[in-house]
């Protein structure tokens, strides 16, 4: 690929990471959950409408610790966004869940996403979309192989 081409594909990777951010935080602000962070709303998504992960597995989700899920769930759950509901066969397993509030604004975002993804679609045809997926693919196989470098150094030291 030549130099040109490649600085142009990072230019539209760095501006569309960036606008959905802003856009996402703006959208926040102007609306009834202005009480939320982005991160937060990210929170919600991971949980999904689901209502039977653990705080492990939402934390995996995320790629945090459990410790610093814990800190967002109890402001989650403060703001009335997520419940923490024990099992009734074994009362120490804890599931989180979305109370209505929370369900609405996952709506929501799922929305925006689904939008943004009918704009990329637009005006493609059917044999364009698998090259585009397996461009997306390639590049979050990418992402994934340095996230888990990552991870083995950290073991490591």
């Amino acid at each position: 690929m030549d130099f040109e081409r490649a600085n142009e594909i990072n230019d539209y990777l760095v501006k569309i990471f960036n606008e959905v951010l802003l856009i996402e935080e703006g959208t926040l602000q102007q609306s009834d959950f202005k009480d939320l962070s982005v991160t937060e709303m990210h929170t919600i998504e991971a949980i999904s409408l689901t209502g039977d992960l653990s705080s492990t597995e939402v934390a995996r989700k995320l790629n945090i610790t459990v410790g610093t899920l814990s800190v967002a769930i109890q402001n989650l759950v403060r703001k009335g966004y997520v419940e923490r509901v024990r099992l009734p066969e074994d009362r120490r397993v804890v599931r989180l869940k979305l109370t209505k509030k929370g369900k609405l604004l996952y709506r929501l975002h799922r929305r925006f996403h689904f939008n943004m993804v009918e704009a990329v679609l637009d005006d493609m045809s059917e044999e364009e979309i698998p090259i585009l997926l397996k461009g997306i693919k390639n590049l979050h196989r990418f992402l994934f192989d340095i996230k888990s470098q990552m991870n083995e150094e950290e073991k490591n030291e």
